[in-house]
């Protein structure tokens, strides 16, 4: 059972611009919480095959490869370590921009997951373990509102205060 947490922010800029930045499989850093550092780690820097390392520390990486690409729209992203899923069996981050009103465009990020443990790993994923991850979820797309919109890189002090002002 694939388990999917999903949250939708409204950039305030046309699409092909924020196009530009997305596709741009480098920047994870400036935008995910807790990522420290991105590495292109395939001969291609974009597209079906292209694959990244996000460092959330200096020796602990995640290793992301790119399944499918809409080019102008998105793409999807295996998690893994090697040929082995990381951190849940199927996981996977799609984003997903469209245009929305006037100048602005609409991003969709998405994580899909299997739950570990069975019948049991589907309860704890229905009581808790998707509201963290949809939390999660949330983060990286306010970060990547505010990464896309100032050019700066999205600070734990940034995302807090972008928190705040939705309260």
């Amino acid at each position: 059972m694939i388990s999917e947490a999903t949250y939708q922010v409204t950039l305030e800029m046309p699409r092909e611009q924020a196009w530009k930045t997305l596709e741009d499989l480098s920047q994870a850093h400036n935008y995910v919480p807790g990522i420290i550092k991105t590495e292109i780690v395939s001969s291609n820097k974009q597209g079906v095959g292209a694959s990244r390392l996000v460092y959330q520390g200096k020796k602990r990486a995640l290793q992301e490869t790119v399944t499918d690409w809409d080019e102008g729209s998105g793409f999807r992203i295996r998690l893994h370590k090697g040929e082995k899923d990381s951190p849940f069996k199927n996981a996977f981050f799609r984003y997903l921009i469209e245009e929305s009103d006037g100048d602005t465009t609409r991003l969709t990020t998405t994580m899909g997951y299997t739950p570990p443990l069975g019948w049991f790993g589907i309860l704890l994923d229905k009581l808790f373990l998707n509201k963290i991850i949809s939390g999660v979820i949330r983060d990286v797309a306010l970060s990547m509102k505010h990464f896309y919109e100032t050019g700066k890189p999205t600070t734990p002090k940034d995302l807090k205060a972008i928190k705040a002002q939705l309260a």
